[in-house]
């Protein structure tokens, strides 16, 4: 019977060392299947965000020219009113960021009784007259602070 248990002592021990270089196996090829996922996660998440970063590009400059449009049209009203109403306070030129001209208008508003104020009234219809286009890169863009 010794015998048998040695025999039977052999085998297991041959079947645990079986056992042990089986899960070695089973271990390493987990972890080159962990590397291959990790990689190609990397890989995904790197396009990801390279899209993401295009798409955010894409908006903002959306985003900027409708801003340039409605902002533009915007100034164009109000200032195109205000020429017209209160043309001889230079209100329309404060509106466009025009301060000096504004001080101007005022001053020669002053000096002159408020018959300057006619220059308010024709700059103002010359604004509702034009395009949006036309007045954002007139008077926005290229600055032209008179007529």
């Amino acid at each position: 019977m010794s015998e048998e248990n040695n025999n039977l002592g052999d085998d297991l021990k041959k079947g645990a060392e079986d056992a042990l270089d089986s899960a070695k196996d089973a271990a390493k090829k987990a972890t080159e299947k962990a590397g291959e996922f990790a990689e190609d996660a990397k890989d995904a998440i790197g396009e990801f965000a390279d899209d993401a970063k295009e798409a955010a590009s894409e908006f903002a400059t959306e985003a900027k020219e409708t801003f340039n449009e409605v902002t533009g049209e915007n100034k164009k009203v109000l200032a195109g009113i205000l020429g017209i109403l209160f043309g001889s306070l230079g209100i329309h030129k404060f509106v466009l960021g025009y301060n000096k001209e504004g001080l101007i208008q005022i001053i020669i508003s002053v000096v002159t009784c408020g018959a300057a104020g006619i220059i308010g009234l024709i700059e103002g219809i010359i604004y509702l007259t034009k395009s949006d286009e036309e007045f954002y890169q007139t008077y926005q863009v290229g600055r032209k602070p008179w007529f």
